[in-house]
């Protein structure tokens, strides 16, 4: 029995939060027994679909090299290998120099992740992070680049960021408390084999990051919560000394800054809630002083920058999709990077020169594959350097995207993007649909392609993108207007978006399937408790479904910092009864529920495996449906499985279990 506020909840399946039971664990061996039982007659087609997907991938690839001081860095890609290989060539040489096998590194280990990668200033020892169980706690590494088996330091349960001193003498990592929150940095001196303390946060609110600036010239330290954020420096020149604020912790203004010469650019929501781009000069530490460089237009989100001595490219976000513009440091001259479709997205690629005439960027629709080109900023002409090849008879003309509007209950339009194949056109009846839903965390899913989505639409499959409230594709306002007690627009936003699909005649009302993982496996189990009857499938991916308990346990990780997000339930009681009125757990009915796929990740230390377990359990318990299943990764986390082709395994069996629901099996 728990009980807040008065308010008592009887948890039937608490008991699976036990990790090291016995109990526990074969029950989750059992399930994925069942689970296997249950989608054993999809066996074949899901060789079938690996295939394809396998058949359309270049196994043996070369990423574009990207040049920085002496080399141009590259990874690529050999047949038969689950993982990456990243190397260098020294200019004007052909030798090539292995940086980090990560097929050696994985070797013996059933998961393996690469959390991050940094060569010295130096450019002799590299620093990297390697996670082998999915807990996103990592081992630090360094050691000689041309010495692979000569590792001069090792440091274990970091967290992601790297930084070095201009000496390469020095590294800065991070590293979490109990609840998995980063709070403290760490200087590793790895001439003397020795560590010290640097930084530590100790508001429970806040996570502390780490990195530099482009120029290598300062170590940043970021520590933010999800409304403040605050900036420290240490001159990469003096790592012993001691970090300083950039400006002072003011409750509600968040930044980001990148060094240029004299000043500083900050990327701040001081003046405008969507972000702009400010200066000040070095040495300045008083946010007040902060100055507009650029107007940014209404409806406008600022996203991030990139510096360089002549110029500085502005990444950004209006009416659902992503553009790049390029400001020329002298004149102030404002130029915009084409796009050739309108539903697509540009980012900002990998620049790693201060001092270029050349800015590199990606494109991608969802018809168009991974784009890397480079702009000449001089005459503004565009170069493609590689587009991702799709082997076999891929023809992007077959495919069409658009773009259509769904008016959600409160009047408001909601952006739906869309993929399918050019002979699929709205009628009566319409098509099988999948459609996707995230909504959270001002977090956007832009339109993109996938060469394993081809599967789906050869067969005939309408996919959708829901760019439902909560996230960041409309604004910071569509974000606020779908967190906290306005969490439900989220939902309800996704709903009326499938209704909109079918009511446009593109799709079929008996055949739409949904799927969203982590804060979206939510939002998937929201919308399966509110509207079961629409949807025929549902794929809830690592899903974050019994978040009130969750919230209400600050000794869980993350749970603090995620109250600026979902409200905090323990203190402030309209908040705890708005979460329990849609957390997928608390709302099982004894309805008939669409076929369900549901996922999760022992080790993850985001979602906690018992929640999509002891929801499983509950749905199955209350409505005695043998359609739901749950598939538990045992030694992963909350990416699921690792190594490409075993990603590739993995997405071909959920598309298997969605073909067979939509009747395309």
């Amino acid at each position: 029995m728990l009980n807040h506020f008065g308010d008592n909840r009887v948890d039937e399946y608490y008991w699976l939060r036990d990790k090291e039971s016995a109990k526990v664990t074969d029950l989750l061996k059992a399930e994925n027994s069942y689970a296997k039982e249950v989608t054993n007659a999809l066996a074949g087609l899901e060789v079938q679909l690996f295939n394809e997907i396998k058949g359309r991938i270049k196994e043996t690839d070369l990423s574009v090299p990207v040049r920085k001081k002496s080399f141009l860095y590259f990874s690529k890609t050999e047949e038969g290998k689950q993982y990456p290989i990243h190397a260098r060539n020294r200019i004007g040489e052909d030798a090539e120099e292995t940086l980090l096998d990560e097929n050696e590194e994985a070797s013996g280990h059933g998961f393996y992740a690469l959390g991050g990668l940094s060569v010295s200033p130096s450019e002799n020892l590299i620093a990297y992070l390697t996670d082998v169980n999915g807990s996103e706690l990592y081992t630090l590494r360094v050691r000689p680049i041309s010495e692979p088996l000569n590792i001069v330091a090792e440091i274990e349960e970091c967290y992601y960021g790297l930084a070095w001193s201009l000496d390469s003498r020095y590294i800065f990592y991070t590293k979490t408390d109990s609840q998995m929150r980063p709070y403290q940095v760490w200087r590793l001196d790895i001439e003397a084999a020795h560590t010290d303390l640097v930084f530590q946060e100790d508001d429970e609110g806040y996570f502390v990051g780490i990195g530099t600036t482009k120029d290598d010239q300062f170590v940043v330290i970021e520590v933010a919560s999800k409304t403040t954020a605050q900036v420290f420096l240490v001159e990469a020149a003096d790592p012993l000394a001691s970090p300083e604020p950039f400006s002072e912790r003011v409750k509600d203004l968040e930044y980001s800054i990148e060094h240029w010469k004299d000043r500083f650019f900050v990327v701040t929501n001081r003046d405008n809630p969507d972000f702009g781009l400010m200066s000040v000069e070095k040495g300045v530490n008083d946010h007040r002083q902060w100055e507009q460089f650029t107007e940014t237009a209404s409806g406008v989100r600022l996203l991030g920058i990139e510096v360089f001595a002549d110029f500085i490219a502005l990444e950004e976000r209006h009416l659902a999709t992503t553009r790049l513009r390029v400001i020329d440091l002298q004149s102030r001259e404002v130029y915009e990077v084409p796009k050739s479709e309108e539903v697509s997205s540009i980012y900002i690629g990998e620049n790693e020169e201060f001092d270029t005439k050349t800015l590199r960027y990606e494109y991608s629709s969802m018809t168009t594959p991974r784009s890397v080109f480079e702009i000449d900023m001089d005459s503004r002409q565009s170069t493609l350097l590689k587009q991702t090849e799709v082997l076999g008879a891929f023809d992007s003309s077959k495919y069409q995207t658009f773009r259509v509007w769904a008016d959600a209950r409160d009047g408001t339009k909601v952006p739906i993007s869309v993929v399918c194949r050019s002979d699929i056109s709205p009628n009566k009846k319409g098509h099988p649909t999948l459609i996707y839903g995230y909504g959270s965390y001002e977090h956007s899913i832009d339109p993109a392609f996938s060469a394993l989505r081809l599967s789906l639409l050869d067969r005939g499959v309408v996919f959708a993108i829901a760019h439902v409230r909560g996230g960041g594709e409309m604004g910071r306002a569509w974000y606020l207007d779908g967190k906290l007690e306005k969490k439900v627009h989220t939902f309800t936003d996704f709903i009326d978006s499938t209704n909109a699909l079918i009511q446009l005649g593109w799709s079929d009302p008996t055949r739409v399937a949904a799927r969203g993982g982590s804060a979206g496996g939510m939002l998937m189990g929201a919308i399966t408790n509110m509207a079961p009857e629409l949807y025929r499938a549902v794929v809830a991916e690592v899903p974050f479904v019994d978040c009130l308990t969750t919230i209400l346990d600050p000794s869980l990780p993350l749970t603090t910092f995620e109250w600026e997000e979902w409200g905090n339930p323990v203190t402030d009681r309209s908040i705890y009864e708005v979460m329990k009125s849609y957390t997928p757990y608390e709302n099982v009915s004894g309805g008939r529920y669409p076929f369900m796929l549901v996922t999760a990740g022992l080790n993850d230390p985001r979602v906690s495996y018992w929640e999509p377990a002891k929801w499983v359990q509950r749905i199955r318990s209350r409505t005695n449906d043998p359609r739901v299943v749950l598939k538990t990764e045992l030694g992963a986390g909350h990416q699921g499985p690792s190594g490409r082709y075993e990603t590739w395994k993995d997405e071909a069996s959920v598309y298997a279990f969605i073909l067979s629901a939509l009747e395309l099996a």
